[in-house]
This record gives structure tokens, sequence and C-alpha cells, in this order.
């Protein structure tokens, strides 16, 4: 069984990371997992649940007993992805009569693939009571490029002023036209009962297979909804272990620091992990204990070789689309990945009968970070950074293989499952 198909549709139902977290729930719900309120009684009874908080969302399953050797088995990733987001202050009105949105930039975003692409918008609108609603727009907004009549160097280097060169277009003669009056209108909350906003500009274009055996992936927000959606798959088929409480977490804010209270370098994780254990009787130091035989696989998308910039690899790593999920490593522990977390993540594989690939960046191209090294700071698990290939990272429409998708769910589901 291939999860291709559900893999387009979980893109397509999650533009925003208060989406992804939500269709995410909706589909744990489906599957048996009970909503938890982290405001009542944490459940003890052995069963299947799940949190959401804001744009976060951790799931985990307590089995019918739980053995005095158990651990947490912990599969982390991230729903954010590098976009726009909507000022506070949201309509411009050009001298001309342009109507457009003031953008706010989120993340690394490689900006000029956002160029000359049909926008929507997508996010939460929240009432006078601090209730989010989720809003999603159609083709909405576009950021046109300058033709290049007027500008003759533009093949030779495009430099572009996110403040000036970056406002999407989303009506003309008309200086009333409103997007606040319009978002509300989607969600059916009367304009002036809206107290705040947390909206995103995303690519309308939906999810699409493409190649000569349709064999890759072409979307907005695999990174990381590519590892959200691996964990998710895999924790739905995962049974219960009285060796294992399997953990889903995915974070929001990864690609902004994750300092927030929904983010990585937060207490959301710690929240969910001592409440859990405290539910199953761990408390005081049997909790430190528990955390002692725990793990955590971090898994966000890394770099595949580009055929056309060769060069800015390491010579002698060179991991590939569809050649398997990709095992993170940085000298400088910007990733995770050591001796001990290497062996685990290399036994799971093995148990799932999947190769995997070596990544470490060029020395003259510093590579990013995660929420593997965060994650493994402030709680203390072991911790291992892994991640599917991409092309184009960061652009507004990236690109991964079937097959390394495919692979990480056969490698999550045998560590949710017990495989350590």
């Amino acid at each position: 069984m291939t999860h291709t198909a559900n893999y387009l549709d979980y893109l397509n139902a999650s533009p925003s990371p208060f989406h992804a977290a939500h269709e995410a729930g909706r589909q744990l719900a489906e599957a048996g997992f009970v909503e938890v309120d982290e405001r009542q009684q944490w459940p003890s009874e052995p069963g299947s649940y799940f949190l959401i908080r804001s744009g976060a969302l951790a799931a985990w399953i307590i089995p019918p007993q739980v053995s005095q050797t158990a651990g947490f088995a912990i599969f982390g990733s991230h729903t954010d992805s590098p976009c726009f987001k909507l000022k506070p202050t949201p309509d411009h009105l050009s001298p001309d009569g342009w109507g457009q949105l003031a953008v706010e930039v989120y993340g690394g975003m490689i900006w000029n693939s956002w160029l000359d692409r049909e926008l929507a918008l997508a996010g939460a609108l929240y009432d006078r009571s601090g209730q989010a609603h989720l809003v999603r727009t159609g083709p909405l907004a576009r950021i046109p490029q300058l033709a290049i009549h007027l500008d003759r160097t533009v093949n030779e280097g495009l430099k572009l002023n996110p403040q000036q060169h970056l406002r999407p277009v989303w009506t003309v003669d008309q200086p009333t036209a409103s997007i606040g009056a319009l978002l509300a209108e989607a969600t059916g909350l009367p304009e002036e009962e809206v107290a705040s906003a947390d909206i995103f500009l995303v690519p309308s274009q939906g999810a699409a297979l493409f190649g000569d055996r349709e064999q890759f992936v072409a979307a907005g927000r695999q990174d990381n909804l590519s590892s959200v959606f691996a964990g998710l798959t895999a924790l739905k088929a995962t049974a219960p272990n009285p060796e294992v409480i399997p953990v889903l977490v995915a974070f929001d804010h990864e690609e902004i620091g994750s300092a927030t209270r929904t983010g990585a370098a937060g207490p959301f994780l710690e929240d969910v992990l001592r409440r859990t254990a405290g539910a199953v009787g761990a408390t005081g130091d049997q909790f430190w204990q528990l955390m002692a035989r725990s793990s955590c696989i971090s898994a966000d998308a890394g770099h595949s070789v580009h055929p056309n910039y060769a060069q800015l690899h390491d010579d002698d790593t060179r991991p590939l689309l569809g050649r398997g999920p990709l095992l993170k490593i940085n000298a400088n522990q910007r990733y995770a990945s050591e001796g001990q977390g290497i062996s685990l993540w290399h036994r799971v594989c093995a148990a799932a009968g999947v190769e995997s690939q070596d990544f470490v960046s060029n020395n003259a191209v510093p590579c990013g970070s995660t929420i593997g090294p965060i994650t493994a700071t402030r709680l203390g698990l072991l911790t291992v950074d892994v991640g599917i290939p991409l092309l184009s990272m960061h652009s507004a429409r990236e690109m991964s293989h079937v097959a390394d998708e495919e692979a990480l769910i056969q490698v999550a589901t045998a560590y949710l499952n017990g495989n350590r």
C-alpha cells in the first residue's frame, strides 16, 4: 500500500499551520483518538489521545499496561513553512488605485519563487472571546514581476526589496475594498466581532505528481509537512505496546526560531510528556527515569544534490531524491545526531527494511538547524535528525520523491511500534 494520494490530500488540506494541526486532528479522531482539553484532567486510561494547541499538535498512545522499562518514542516535526504573513493593517492603496496587501516576510523564503503565482489567504481569525476560526480563500492575489522591457538587466540578477517589491495585488479601482471584511465573510463572522488574525499568503496551486513515472511531488510546504504526514500515518498504524509510549509532536514556529509557546523551545512537548507520565504513575524521579529510557526522531526535510549546482554540496556525501530518507549529521551540532542516536536510526531503518542516506553540508556552505538540537538540549532526550531530501527547499513549490516519503513512513511506523 502506498500513501502518495493521501500525502497530496494532506498537503492540499494544510495551507497554514492551523490547518495542518486541525487536519491531523481530524484524521486522528477518525482513527479513534480522543481529543484532550489541556484545561481539564489529563487522561490516565489506556487509549489514544491528541491535543491541539494553536498551530501545534501532539498525539500519544497509552498502552493497557506500561512496563517498568518503558520509555517515550517521540517522532517530532513542525507545521510551519516560510511564507508571507498579513500585517495588522493589511490594506494598502497605491496612488494609482491598486489594492494591495501589506505583508511581512515569515522565515527564510526564496522571494522570487513567489512572483507571478496566484496566491490564496489561509490562517485563523479570532473573535472577541479568543476563539479561533479557520479561514481559507481561493486564488485572490498575485505579486506581478516587472516586465523585461522595464528592466533589461533582470536576467543578470534579480534584486528585490521586500517592503517595496513584494506587495501582492488583489484588486483595482476599489478604494473601499477591505481584506478584513472579505475574510470575516468567509468565516461567517460579523466583521466587528473579529478581534485579531493570523493570516498567511500561500500558493493556491495544489500538490501534483510529475516525472516519467509520476515519481516526483511538486508542492509547497513539504518542508515540513512531509514529516508531519509521515508521523501521522505511522501513529495511526501503531499498536499498543507495554514497552513504549509513542508520541507524535508537530511544533509550530520552527522557521522563525521555535521560541514560542507552540515551538520546540517552548513547554509544549514537556507539558505533554510530564502530564502523560504522571497519568501512568511516573512522578518525581520516576519521570526522569522514564525520560532516560526515551528517544526522539526529529524529522525535518533536507537537501538532495542539485544537478545544476552540484559543487555546493559535499564532495563525498551525495544524497539524491529517491534513494531514501536522510540521516543529517553536523560536527557543530546544528543537527542533534551523534553516536547513540545514529545507532538508533540504523536499528530502526533495519527493522523497517529501509535504506537511508547520510547528509553533511559542504564546509563552505553552512547548513541550517531544526527542532532536534532544541529538543535534545531542553529535555536531555537522545535525539537524531532525519528527513526526506528535497530540491527547491523554501521555494513556493518544492520537489520531493514519492519513494522517500514512503520510506520515512515505514521507519516512523517501525519506531513508534517499539523498534528502538
